[in-house]
């Protein structure tokens, strides 16, 4: 039987669904005929309820479920007959009175959009690449030597300077009254680390064991502690001691201590080298791939589904929520969250998603085997057990799933660079990791 389909507006269409009355109330009977043969009511015993009691009791609620039922099944026939691709669930309402032994309904749903991708020889895509300098790997090492820095006490006539730990107490005031967090007894900082506000830092650089200063302190106006952000603070410090910092040198014990395999100054800068490589093509990929996703969106054309755009947007307020209740925010799941709020991000996750599909359907990007396992076993390769960690992968769907679409955006990315304008521009390795 051939379906009538109504566009009612952009994506937005309409079917009429037809359920004789006769095959509703068989299954309601049915439904009601086995409920009874199990169901528990006081005065009766189980199986022997009277089917007019059953009813009674749960007609209502067995006629709602074989509704939805049979309403749902119908809908989903005529969808397949009318080839719809349909986007979320469709609203479902009855016309009017049975007639002529049917019952009618309309279904009002959206469809999938027709994904337009314009030419993407034209799109100009700034693709960076990065190499690990030996810069970098002795900064690293830097890193780790002070990581494993030890301290001495400095001599009683010996001014702070940067590297030193300083132990102060201090107390500070605002308009003459003590704030909160602005007292504090024994406490240590790295002098020059950042640790501290500079003019907490100035103030207590060149001071010897014993001396005591009182300084202004202006907060900035962005201070975390909104209760004294943009005000300006007087503070009394007293230096009660200062340590200098002694770094181990650069040796092949430092890479036994290390755990370096290799335990030598070479297999430590190996290392190293081989652990930056790894996070420098990740961050690229990263990079380049959100550069291949703004170019491939910018080139297609497509109406967005509301119904796709809402359940993200359902998704990502319930994210929030629970973020909120991990934090420990009270009645977080009654939080008010507009949906505006996440509304631009929501439209470009469902546009990014559909275009990604239609230019995996339309060149057969889709994942391979042999590129899932190899993905598995690069992520596993970082591990000390790589076997359990590809086990702990292929045990899992939800997370094959995930490794599925990270080798499949892969895909599209790669195809979209061969197509495109790209310009290839180097980035230091301290720009790419954020460093200053």
């Amino acid at each position: 039987m051939a379906v009538t389909v109504e566009t009612l507006e952009k994506l937005e269409r309409k079917i009429t669904l037809t359920l004789p009355v006769g095959v509703i109330q068989s299954e309601v009977e049915s439904r009601l005929r086995k409920l009874a043969r199990t169901v528990k009511m006081d005065g009766f015993r189980p199986g022997k309820v009277p089917m007019n009691v059953v009813a009674q009791r749960y007609g209502y609620s067995v006629h709602y479920e074989v509704m939805n039922d049979k309403v749902g099944e119908a809908f989903a026939v005529a969808a397949n007959e009318a080839n719809l691709r349909v986007a979320g669930q469709p609203k479902i309402t009855e016309t009017d009175a049975p007639v002529d032994g049917q019952m009618s309904f309309d279904a009002v749903f959206e469809v999938f959009p027709e994904v337009k991708i314009g030419d993407l020889s034209t799109a100009e895509i700034e693709k960076i690449g990065t190499d690990v300098t030996d810069a970098a790997i002795d900064k690293t090492v830097d890193i780790l030597r002070k990581q494993r820095r030890t301290f001495a006490q400095r001599a009683q006539d010996v001014a702070a300077q940067d590297t030193d730990r300083v132990t102060v107490d201090f107390e500070g005031k605002i308009d003459g009254e003590p704030f909160a967090g602005g007292k504090a007894e024994d406490f240590q900082f790295i002098v020059g680390d950042g640790q501290m506000l500079k003019e907490f830092e100035e103030a207590v650089r060149g001071m010897k064991s014993g001396e005591s200063k009182t300084f202004q302190l202006a907060f900035p106006a962005d201070y975390h502690g909104k209760d004294v952000a943009g005000k300006t603070a007087d503070f009394m410090v007293t230096v009660k001691k200062i340590e200098a910092a002694h770094l181990p040198d650069v040796d092949d014990a430092l890479a036994k201590a290390l755990g370096i395999a290799d335990a030598s100054v070479e297999g430590l800068r190996a290392d190293i080298r081989k652990n930056l490589e790894r996070e420098v093509k990740y961050r690229l990929l990263t990079r380049n791939k959100q550069a291949v996703m703004d170019a491939l969106v910018s080139k297609a054309e497509l109406e967005l589904p509301k119904s796709s755009v809402q359940s993200e947007i359902d998704r990502m307020v319930e994210s929030a929520r629970a973020d909120l209740k991990q934090r420990g925010i009270k009645d977080a799941d009654k939080a008010p969250i507009p949906d505006d709020m996440f509304r631009p991000q929501a439209e470009r996750r469902v546009r990014l998603g559909l275009v990604v599909a239609e230019l995996v359907r339309a060149n057969n990007l889709q994942a391979k085997h042999e590129q899932i396992k190899a993905h598995i076993d690069e992520l596993a390769a970082s591990y000390e057990k790589p076997a359990e960690v590809v086990r702990w992968y292929y045990g899992d769907n939800r997370r094959m799933a995930e490794v599925e679409a990270i080798v499949i955006e892969n895909n599209v990315t790669d195809y979209v660079l061969a197509q495109a304008k790209v310009t290839e521009k180097a980035q230091s390795f301290d720009e790419l990791m954020g460093q200053n």
